[in-house]
């Protein structure tokens, strides 16, 4: 009977002809709201293969902490200003000195950090057993 499991080596020869970069293989990056000396600042953090490795986000160097796992504070205002307005994501990009490897993912923002969450209206439907009709308010 043939084995179902493919070689790793396989695996990685697939991911690389199709464009997968190893720089990003191994997290992809995460964000989140933090409490900072500016009030609130988004905390950006991943993981590079080289601790050479120069991040960028929205096309900005910027100094990290950490080695291979990193993480930087960015205050909001500064996020607001390198990005769209309205924008879903920032991108990362990595720049490894030594390969000359470029690699660039994007990573989701926190909902509603770019742009207005103000509710314009709220529909409520109210069903009452037996009535048979909603209520609609506005």
């Amino acid at each position: 009977m043939p084995s179902v499991r493919k070689p790793a080596s396989a695996l990685v020869a697939l991911c690389l002809a199709y464009g997968a970069s190893p720089a990003l293989a191994a997290s992809e990056p995460t964000t989140r709201l933090v409490r900072c000396d500016a009030g609130t600042c988004l905390l950006v953090a991943g993981r590079r293969d080289n601790t050479a490795t120069e991040v960028r986000i929205s096309g900005q160097a910027v100094a990290v902490e950490g080695m291979r796992n990193w993480r930087v504070r960015l205050p909001v205002d500064t996020v607001r200003s390198w990005s769209a307005p309205f924008a879903r994501t920032i991108e990362i990009t990595l720049c490894d000195p030594a390969t000359q490897v470029v690699s660039s993912e994007k990573a989701e923002l926190p909902i509603g950090l770019m742009g207005h969450a103000d509710l314009a209206s709220l529909v409520i439907n109210v069903h009452r057993p037996g009535a048979g009709q909603a209520i609609a308010m506005r």
